[in-house]
């Protein structure tokens, strides 16, 4: 199970830096989409008129309503979406839409601390929500002073009924008095009967008096409805500011979940977190070597090497000698820092062999350490293993770097198998003897089972990483491989995805003859055997650099078109008679 990245502002701010461009896109698809939006949708326009509301008689508002006062404002606003003045406003507008319809473009609002209706029509065009406005707030008005007059003129037949009826009755008792005895006692009631009864008419004809010259006032427009100028819905500001802001989340959600499920390795952080390795040296495209050379000791990546170098030494027991450097996803990294590591060794005077070990398994996976060493491609590795060349004949000493020397992969012949022969074994017991340090170039774990076979040879592991080319299931494979055969795992050295070796330097001559030396290429070649002591060789090395020209290493040129190059191939295949 991998580790889980610590939750920081770095870490969130990487993952945007990683993945910006998702939210980018995710942004202008959400404002592509507001925009889309505010173009499909058909446009409404509002318009308002403020209608004061005046009490009359019959008001009554609720006890503990919203609105305080004679008037109940809530009420009053329901009455204008109501049927009745629906109706009125669709006969004002001579419509042909229903009533119900209208009703449903029409809202109210009643600001606070005021008894004012704000009565807002909707329309597809600017003329018909004015229009609307208008209607509505004056059938509103309309329908409040037909129902206060109605009100009114019902209380009117009341009264004129109750004074008909009381004037009759008064006509009644004038007549019983008129016949009644003077000084009786029904004069004396009938005289207390028409005194209340006239008194009652006087009140209800004073009442009726009041209401024939009331003026009925339902209220007035205090601000009738303009015609709009912008239509109010869609809004496009909203619906942009919207659609970008919902595109920005969802596309941060996107970054998250890529970065999640994104297996590849893409930073240093990224091998320390999730692979829980230690990170030894982290290269960048400043300081990663190239194919053609090692760095130089006081370049900027020479001194990466450099502290590589100090930190393994310090880790490393005294009787540790062998290390293996393995790759986690197929390709020439291994080879990099191997060879730069091993050269880093040697410039401390230390005794140091580079075994290529990566055997390639085509033409366009060899490793180039002959060509960034100086030494020639063949014999190699494969050779040796094969039993065709001794140790002597394989180990070639750098001309740049004399305490190194170099072990190349060897011709293209097969070494299937040979990386687990006792061979190999007796090959590095021998060189522990000799002294000095074992730099292995192995395979990566993902592609062979040699690089845990190599490791369980060697007593450290470094682990290199190609950033955006190895995954971290890759990278925890390889640990857990390490792991199994017992080998210390020292860490790792992290580097950025290399491009991939152009065709011309996919197998680089390693050796160049004049046309003086190659004038008869039909002869048979001889080989020394080796059989001289180390005095004897670099007696023979100093002499032969005064007497004689070295064979450069170098590639194919179009300047060098006269020159004739060979490859020794010690495989024993014959050479074409042509040249070609």
């Amino acid at each position: 199970m991998e580790a889980s990245r610590p939750a920081d502002v770095s870490h969130y701010l990487g993952i945007f830096r990683r993945h910006w461009w998702i939210a980018l896109v995710a942004t202008a698809a959400g404002l592509g989409a507001g925009a889309a939006l505010t173009n499909a949708l058909p446009k409404v326009y509002e318009s308002s008129t403020a209608v004061l509301v005046q009490a009359i008689d019959q008001d009554t508002n609720a006890q503990g309503g919203r609105t305080k006062g004679a008037v109940n404002l809530d009420t009053e606003a329901q009455l204008v979406g109501s049927g009745a003045v629906a109706t009125k406003a669709a006969a004002l507008l001579r419509s042909p839409r229903s009533p119900i319809e209208l009703a449903r473009d029409v809202s109210v609002e009643v600001p606070a601390n005021t008894t004012v209706l704000m009565i807002t029509f909707q329309a597809g065009t600017p003329q018909e929500a004015q229009a609307g406005s208008h209607a509505f707030a004056e059938a509103y008005l309309r329908n409040r002073e037909e129902t206060a007059q109605s009100g009114l003129d019902q209380q009117i037949k009341t009264l004129t009924a109750k004074i008909k009826q009381l004037t009759t009755t008064l006509t009644g008792i004038n007549g019983r008095l008129a016949r009644a005895v003077k000084g009786s006692p029904d004069e004396g009631n009938l005289m207390s009967l028409r005194n209340n009864s006239q008194n009652q008419l006087n009140g209800l004809t004073g009442r009726l008096n009041e209401l024939t010259t009331t003026t009925v006032g339902a209220g007035s427009i205090i601000s009738d409805a303009r015609l709009p100028e912008t239509p109010s819905s869609p809004n496009p500001m909203v619906n942009l500011s919207t659609g970008g802001m919902v595109g920005l989340l969802l596309g941060v959600a996107l970054a998250f979940m890529r970065e999640r499920f994104d297996r590849r390795l893409r930073s240093a952080a990224d091998v320390r977190d999730r692979g829980r390795l230690n990170v030894l040296a982290a290269l960048d495209e400043r300081t990663t070597p190239h194919f053609d050379d090692v760095l130089q000791p006081y370049g900027a990546g020479g001194r990466v090497f450099n502290r590589l170098r100090n930190e393994i030494l310090a880790t490393l027991n005294p009787s540790d000698q062998v290390i293996v450097v393995t790759g986690t996803s197929r390709g020439s990294a291994a080879t990099l820092v191997a060879a730069n590591l091993a050269a880093a060794l040697a410039r401390t005077g230390s005794d140091v062999v580079l075994i290529g070990a990566h055997l390639p398994d085509s033409v366009v996976d060899a490793a180039p350490l002959a060509r960034m060493l100086g030494v020639a491609a063949v014999p190699g590795l494969s050779d040796l293993l094969a039993g065709r060349v001794g140790l002597a004949r394989a180990l070639q000493r750098t001309p740049r770097i004399p305490s190194l020397r170099v072990i190349t992969t060897g011709g293209a012949a097969t070494a299937a198998g040979l990386m687990q022969s006792q061979r190999l074994k007796d090959t590095l017991e021998t060189l522990r003897r000799q002294g000095g340090y074992v730099v292995i170039e192995a395979p990566s774990t993902s592609s062979s089972a040699d690089a845990q076979g190599l490791a369980s040879l060697a007593d450290a592991a470094l682990l290199a990483v190609e950033l955006r080319k190895s995954r971290r299931p890759a990278l925890l494979d390889a640990a857990e491989q390490l792991r199994r055969v017992g080998t210390p795992l020292l860490g790792a050295v992290v580097l950025p995805r290399l491009p991939n070796l152009p065709a011309a330097e996919v197998n680089p001559p390693a050796v160049t003859l004049t046309p003086a030396e190659s004038a008869d290429l039909t002869q048979p070649m001889r080989f020394p055997t080796n059989t001289m002591s180390a005095a004897e060789k670099a007696a023979k090395a100093a002499a032969a650099e005064k007497t004689a020209e070295k064979p450069q290493v170098r590639p194919r040129t179009a300047e060098a078109a006269a020159e004739i190059t060979a490859v020794i191939d010690m495989s024993g295949v014959a050479k074409d008679g042509d040249g070609k």
